[in-house]
């Protein structure tokens, strides 16, 4: 008999005799504020997002108004350019982005065949977060304080106090704090895709939709973080008067879009790949049929987000660069169009090839398809270098972005709202109403947008209040305003038909037959998730495997109810999703929303100044962050192993490369490495921009002594990290614990030697770009040697209290894994001030 035999009669009995405990949270309020079921915090993210996404949608027609006709004075131009700068800024940051993290964390769990996914705290935090930075972010325009340097905000206009006020100050630091979310939830969708697999489902047969959310996080990874540096930069100039971007004392503008595009570009599809992703669900449900060309769209998909990373200086043609750069990034900016075609073309073939149930949801995927190809055409135009010349920065541009956007994102999102509103309420949205609304954002978009290709290329310039009647461009403008409302017409369409859902009849489980594992789910299963977590031999096991959702239903396959009471789930192996251990998920908790609100504060004091402020809350988020760690990680289960069934046991506690906690430490260090990058980035591009760099009067530099001392006590912290490792692992723990204090003790010389070479040479980071990159690099690098410091220091507590022993030891060996990036770190930040490029 198989070790997976589902006709097991002996097991069967056994598990229906069993007495059924589960998973009670607690009620009332403390439910709703605390809660950290991704389910429910999914939810809440999806509507917060998409009531940003509204109040985006009001600035954008206040825009349209003003444009409607010439010589228009409905707002002032100050007044229009904080609407039109907040309005690409929350579409950008706070809708299209935090969207797909807030659907990811509803859908995720459910087509896994999981309980949850690994942290759900970390997504209740990255939640917090989102909503405090937005709502910090958004209100400024109320207050006639918003952000008025367009949502790319270039310097030296951004930069310079006397020129901006404090919009950008709330621009920056607002939205460092949401990309601090967008990173958390990067976080916990990659392990959750890598981890939390259910036994059997292989990469191979693996939802799309989970790749393509695989693929666009580990974009955020590399995308986000320069952005992050570059922010850096930029308020230590606007704060400190660091002269990163004034050309005067050495800086240079080109240094912030080159930093921003590297994110701004990967960007477009960080936003779209996710809405292909809900096609890629929809497409074989109504199409009756498996989905053709899977090992096709996963290599598109890993090209399209590969490729989008060589194309960033296309949105900077007009910036006098070498030709030969020219040639290169015109050329990957039309091959990207290769990757993404073959995605459509297999959604197209694969309903040609089936048996077409035509519904909601499928119009607006065709419809939104439609759309975004016009946007892909006109993208290809201005990736020709001489016709971005003449269309860069007009109503053209503005004609395809909005064309990419809302066909490769807005339309796709309500097909999925459509297709999983019965997942996610039990209830369907109306057809009649729903096509309704599909037909006027179908033909309002058009109407909106095309005529702005038009005006663009008669000379209609971007992000100007008014323009006079002579130019001829009222009755195209006025065109434009009309379809904006029509857009917004049939975005109303929709929010009426959600608020109607309510008093809806229920749907059936699974409304539209469809094949893969989020549809076990319904919204009145137990709050622990499914009965039993499956077996999986198929892409689509509710059509190709046989009794499938009843023997789920029975608790026939793994990890049956929740025996302790506790909301459990399986990690599994990362290519072949064989049982490695069982993990229980965090309950309901004030520490994610209170560490949000901390390091809010941060942010938000730093904006109007009151740094000391800003340090006491710091120290708070610290605290919060150490007793989060304390209480909710690492914990020391009651019994080594547990039964999940088919006489199969599992651990309940595991460390090292096999466990989730490893898995996030590396991505979250793969993220600071990426942000490091961007300011060693820095470094090299005034070198290479500046013959003089260093200036002959600062050739000195920091010297060599104190930065090659402080690389040896960095490495020394180390290999101090490493040894205490080993030795922890072979029972030595009193020699391991000597190993860690002089961790500690060389991490804090660390910080001491690596200030030194700056401080002691007198480099005034005022004066020019280089001190100013010497002491930034210095200050990251000692920084993270500080946060060794209390990590080690932590470590130690917990040996101390007996919360790590040689067979419990995630606290270490995750903490190692830090050490490495940290060493890694070290040696370039000091090669590089120390030696180069004296030595060089």
């Amino acid at each position: 008999m198989s070790l997976y035999d589902q006709d097991d009669v002996a097991l069967r009995e056994a598990q229906e005799a069993r007495l059924r405990k589960v998973w009670e949270p607690p009620k009332g309020l403390f439910l709703r504020w605390t809660d950290t079921n991704n389910n429910r915090v999914g939810v809440w993210y999806v509507l917060t997002a998409f009531g940003f996404m509204l109040f985006a949608g009001v600035l954008a027609l206040i825009m349209r108004m003003q444009l409607a006709v010439p010589d228009n004075d409905l707002v002032d131009a100050g007044t229009f350019n904080q609407l039109f700068t907040l309005h690409g800024s929350v579409m950008m940051f706070l809708f299209a982005v935090p969207m797909f993290e807030a659907v990811s964390i509803i859908l995720l769990p459910q087509l896994l065949g999981a309980r949850d996914l690994p942290f759900p705290r970390l997504s209740a935090f990255g939640y917090w977060s989102f909503l405090i930075g937005g709502v910090f972010v958004s209100g400024s325009i109320f207050f006639d304080a918003a952000p008025d340097g367009g949502w790319f905000m270039y310097p030296p206009l951004t930069t310079r106090t006397d020129l901006s006020g404090l919009g950008a100050d709330i621009w920056m630091l607002g939205l460092s704090f949401i990309e601090v979310s967008s990173v958390a939830a990067a976080v916990e969708l990659i392990v959750g895709v890598l981890k939390c697999r259910p036994p059997g489902m292989r990469l191979n047969l693996m939802p799309l939709y989970a790749w393509y959310i695989l693929v666009v996080a580990v974009m955020i990874l590399f995308a986000f973080p320069p952005l992050i540096a570059g922010d850096v930069l930029f308020e230590m100039e606007r704060l400190l008067d660091w002269p990163f971007f004034d050309a005067q004392r050495g800086g240079d503008p080109l240094l912030w879009q080159h930093l921003f595009w590297i994110f701004g570009h990967p960007e477009v599809y960080i936003v779209f790949l996710p809405s292909i992703a809900l096609f890629a669900m929809l497409v074989p449900t109504f199409a009756r049929r498996h989905l053709l060309g899977y090992p096709w769209i996963v290599l598109a998909a890993v090209g399209t987000a590969f490729l989008s990373f060589g194309l960033w200086v296309h949105h900077m043609f007009a910036t006098g660069l070498p030709k030969i750069s020219l040639a290169f990034f015109s050329a990957a900016s039309e091959a990207v169009a290769i990757p993404t075609a073959v995605q459509i073309f297999v959604f197209i073939v694969t309903l040609w090839a089936g048996r077409v149930v035509w519904s909601t949801p499928l119009l607006y995927a065709t419809g939104s398809l439609a759309i975004f190809v016009i946007g892909g055409l006109t993208g290809v135009m201005v990736a020709v270098a001489p016709f971005d010349w003449q269309a860069h920065d007009t109503y053209f541009v503005v004609a395809h972005l909005h064309y990419v956007l809302i066909g490769g994102t807005l339309m796709p999102l309500f097909a999925g709202l459509y297709y999983y509103w019965p997942l996610i309420t039990g209830k369907k949205l109306s057809d009649r109403l729903g096509r309704t609304a599909f037909w006027l954002i179908f033909v309002g978009a058009n109407l909106c947008f095309f005529p702005m290709h038009l005006s663009g290329l008669e000379g209609m310039p971007r992000r100007v209040f008014t323009y006079p009647e002579e130019l001829g461009l009222g009755g195209l403008n006025l065109a434009s305003t009309i379809g904006s409302f029509v857009i917004a017409a049939g975005v109303a369409v929709i929010v009426l038909d959600l608020c109607r859902s309510p008093w809806r009849q229920k749907a059936p489980r699974n409304p539209w037959a469809a094949g893969t594992l989020e549809w076990l789910a319904h919204p009145d299963d137990e709050d622990w998730g499914i009965r039993s977590i499956p077996l999986i031999e198929s892409r689509y096991p509710i059509w190709d495997q046989e009794d499938f959702v009843r023997k789920v239903d029975e608790g026939r396959y793994f990890l049956p109810d929740a025996e302790e009471g506790r909301r459990e789930t399986i990690v599994t192996s990362v290519l072949d999703a064989r049982p490695v251990s069982v993990i229980r998920l965090g309950g309901p908790s004030w520490l994610p929303i209170l560490t949000a609100v901390a390091l809010g504060g941060v942010f938000i004091l730093t904006t109007y100044h009151f740094y000391w402020a800003a340090l006491v809350s710091g120290m708070l988020t610290l605290a919060l962050v150490l007793a989060w760690l304390w209480t909710g990680t690492a914990e020391i289960p009651e019994k080594p192993c547990k039964p999940i069934g088919h006489g199969i046991e599992l651990p309940l506690y595991i460390s090292g490369d096999a466990a989730p906690g490893w898995w996030a430490m590396f991505i979250t260090m793969m993220a600071d490495a990426t942000a490091f990058s961007g300011l060693v980035f820095g470094y090299y591009f005034f070198w290479t921009r500046h013959a003089d760099f260093p200036p002959m009067a600062m050739a000195d530099g920091p010297g060599v002594l104190w930065p090659m001392a402080a690389l040896a006590v960095g490495l020394a912290s180390w290999l101090a990290t490493v040894g205490a490792r080993k030795i922890h692992a072979r029972g030595k723990i009193g020699l391991a614990r000597v190993l860690v204090l002089l961790g500690i003790a060389a991490s804090l010389a660390g910080i001491y030697a690596g200030l030194a070479g700056p401080w002691l040479s007198g480099m005034d980071p005022q004066a020019h770009s280089y001190p100013a990159i010497v002491w930034t690099l210095a200050i990251w690098t000692t920084a993270h040697c500080g946060v060794a410091a209390i990590m080690l220091a932590y470590v130690l507590a917990r040996s101390l209290a007996g919360k790590m022993t040689p067979q419990h030891d995630a606290d270490i060996r995750n903490v190692t894994v830090y050490m490495h990036f940290l060493a890694l770190t070290v040696a370039v930040t000091y090669l590089t001030i120390g030696l180069f490029p004296e030595f060089a």
